[in-house]
């Protein structure tokens, strides 16, 4: 049977302007009960014990992870685990943060006298402003919705999202309030793109010492050639007696130099080279130096020290290698 293209696409446009109203309308949420469960996570000496059954649960897995990776100490328990031994995990220190759209789920109320007996700050996400749950928490965070966008009313859809968005305004206001930074985000993901990204310098991955491409400033245009050959990176540096870097010459000075009619033999490269070229220190982060590279539209650079002395060299495709991109 050949679905009704027309309907699907009304369907869902239906779906994602019901989720977006659920959004907005957490915004009022932002108030009194959002500040003290802030403070309630920044003060926490242990870790944020993040709770929630069915799909709820399946949320605060997804909070707990972007907690831990913003500087907040977190896991998730599953509330029925939890009551046959995982609640040992929970110790004084910690902080519950728990999610129920009705606040009435009974494998997370069946938690909250030991929760209390142990004196731990109880956090409540909840649908239900006066439920069980949210009384007996120390502050509750509403996530109500009007509606879901399940047509039926039944699938939690809205009421999940909106869970969701609440969870991540908490953690990216601990993660302002705790100034964490771009080198601690690297820390805790050193694998993945994420990670090659805000780790790796250029340094890592330049060519240095026999690699590295550079001629004299005396050296003739079939000198740099024969050196851009040998080391296959499309460009080489011109350096004077000190080491110091005066200029590049690439594939495309090459290219712009044929209509010239120079000859390559007894032509110095200055007279073709790049002077004043863009240079890179060692210590910058390779994605800085592919930013670069698109920017100015340059496919290779030169790495200096803070003499401007060539320390390596390195292209486009190093850091496509490195997958910086």
């Amino acid at each position: 049977m050949k679905l009704n293209e027309k309907k699907l696409c009304e369907l869902g446009r239906a779906v994602i302007q019901v989720e977006s109203d659920a959004i907005a309308s957490l915004s009022a949420q932002i108030n009194e009960s959002f500040v003290k469960a802030c403070q309630l996570l920044f003060d926490c000496k242990g870790r944020v014990v993040v709770i929630g059954m069915g799909k709820s649960g399946h949320i605060g897995g997804k909070i707990a992870a972007t907690f831990a990776s913003t500087g907040t100490p977190a896991f998730f328990v599953h509330p029925g685990e939890a009551s046959h031994g995982d609640l040992g995990m929970i110790t004084r220190q910690d902080v519950v943060l728990a999610l129920s759209n009705s606040g009435e789920t009974h494998e997370v109320l069946t938690l909250l006298p030991v929760i209390k007996r142990l004196g731990v700050p109880l956090i409540a996400l909840t649908g239900n402003p006066n439920s069980t749950l949210a009384k007996f928490s120390d502050t509750c965070i509403s996530v109500a919705v009007e509606q879901e966008a399940c047509p039926l009313g039944l699938a939690p859809t809205s009421s999940t999202t909106a869970a969701l968005v609440m969870g991540d305004a908490l953690a990216v206001s601990l993660l302002e309030a705790r100034g964490f930074t771009r080198d601690d985000f690297a820390l805790s993901h050193p694998g993945g793109s994420i990670g090659r990204r805000l780790l790796l310098r250029v340094k890592d991955v330049m060519h240095i010492g026999a690699a590295l491409p550079a001629v004299p400033e005396s050296a003739l245009i079939i000198d740099a050639l024969l050196e851009m050959t040998e080391k296959q990176l499309g460009m080489t540096a011109i350096v004077a007696d000190d080491k110091r870097v005066i200029g590049i010459f690439t594939d495309g000075d090459l290219r712009r130099m044929l209509g010239r009619n120079l000859n390559i033999h007894n032509t110095r490269v200055t007279e073709v080279m790049t002077p004043h070229c863009t240079v890179i220190l060692p210590d910058m982060l390779a994605a800085e130096a592919m930013q670069i590279m698109e920017q100015k539209k340059i496919n290779a650079l030169i790495v200096v020290d803070e003499q401007q002395c060539a320390l390596g060299a390195l292209n486009m495709h190093d850091l496509i290698q490195a997958g910086i991109v």
